[in-house]
């Protein structure tokens, strides 16, 4: 009988498959090829799905100018407000902070997130060598119903030079920042999020190993040997073994953003979202599912490299189903 030739099972991409450090991502780079100054994220909570009837308006597709069926996710959207402006100069080893300038107005519930806030006595005008400037907000989850005041902070990138960075951070220095500031209808989007955790598991779920016949010896559910070759005294760690499923950092690429809207009373289905309740603030609705459970927070980005065949302009919605999610 010939060698059964068996490839590994499961993604190397990420790896290893551990838990994430914090609930909200950290994103390390930012959009370079922009040359109008701009805001480069934002923010918001994770809701849940419905579905919409939308005219298709993509070129190349088969049902162009046809009315479809299409899933989508809902994103809470409160508005941002930012903490300070950070400065930054670029090391061998990277960009280090050298200083920040911190908003006259903040918050009283930043103090769950930062018990001590110490007001610099530094002003804009006390860096004059930098080489890149970002700004660092902080979420308002008391404007929502998911139940909690601890803002998330983080830091936002600014696209253009740094002299168009800088005027744009100290302008947004004093106001609040709204979803519709960022991005617009019709816009990709590169969405960030931690995914639904799902604990310690085997490894057919986790690497979609088969299962053996009932006649196997010891395992049905086991990766298998490494065959004769076992010189090197230990499991290879590219072997799919059980361990962390879910609760990791992931990225999506050009999400197709349908909606921005002002009115929550036209996605607010009857009862409420499941796991969620009912949206107050402003909202964005994104074609397709996106990672995370209901009320995670999930960072929009200007996407790195957008796809040409999604058109820049929104499909036109011809109903959105608000019908009860309860399984009635």
């Amino acid at each position: 009988m010939g060698q059964v030739f068996g490839p590994r099972h499961g993604s190397m991409q990420y790896w290893p498959r551990k838990r994430a450090r914090r609930q909200h991502t950290r994103i390390r780079s930012w959009q370079r090829a922009l040359k109008d100054a701009q805001l480069l994220g934002f923010a918001g909570y994770k809701v849940g799905m419905t579905h919409v009837i939308m005219t298709d308006n993509r070129k190349q597709s088969t049902t162009k100018n046809e009315d479809i069926f299409c899933p989508v996710t809902v994103i809470e959207c409160p508005p941002i407000k930012p903490l300070s402006l950070r400065f930054f100069r670029k090391r061998h080893n990277g960009f280090n902070v050298i200083g920040e300038v911190l908003s006259e107005h903040i918050d009283k519930e930043l103090e769950r997130a930062l018990p001590h806030i110490k007001k610099h006595s530094k002003k804009i005008d006390d860096f004059k060598e930098f080489d890149d400037v970002r700004l660092v907000v902080y979420t308002q989850p008391k404007l929502t119903g998911i139940g909690k005041k601890k803002p998330e902070i983080f830091e936002l990138g600014l696209s253009g030079s740094k002299e168009q960075k800088l005027a744009l951070g100290q302008q947004l220095l004093s106001k609040e920042i709204k979803i519709s500031d960022v991005f617009k209808e019709g816009q990709q989007s590169d969405i960030h999020a931690v995914t639904k955790g799902k604990g310690f598991q085997g490894p057919v779920k986790r690497f979609g190993v088969s299962i053996r016949s009932h006649k196997s010896e010891k395992t049905k559910r086991g990766p298998g040997s490494l065959g004769a070759w076992n010189a090197q005294g230990h499991m290879m760690y590219r072997v799919a073994h059980a361990g962390q499923m879910g609760y990791h950092t992931r990225t999506e690429y050009n999400k197709w953003i349908l909606k921005i809207g002002e009115k929550p009373e036209e996605i607010n289905v009857k009862g409420g979202f499941l796991r969620y309740g009912v949206v107050k603030n402003p909202y964005i609705l994104v074609k397709g599912s996106i990672p995370g459970p209901s009320k995670r927070l999930i960072k929009l980005t200007v996407p790195w490299r957008a796809d040409k065949g999604i058109p820049s302009e929104a499909p036109a919605l011809q109903y959105i189903s608000i019908a009860s999610k309860q399984g009635k």
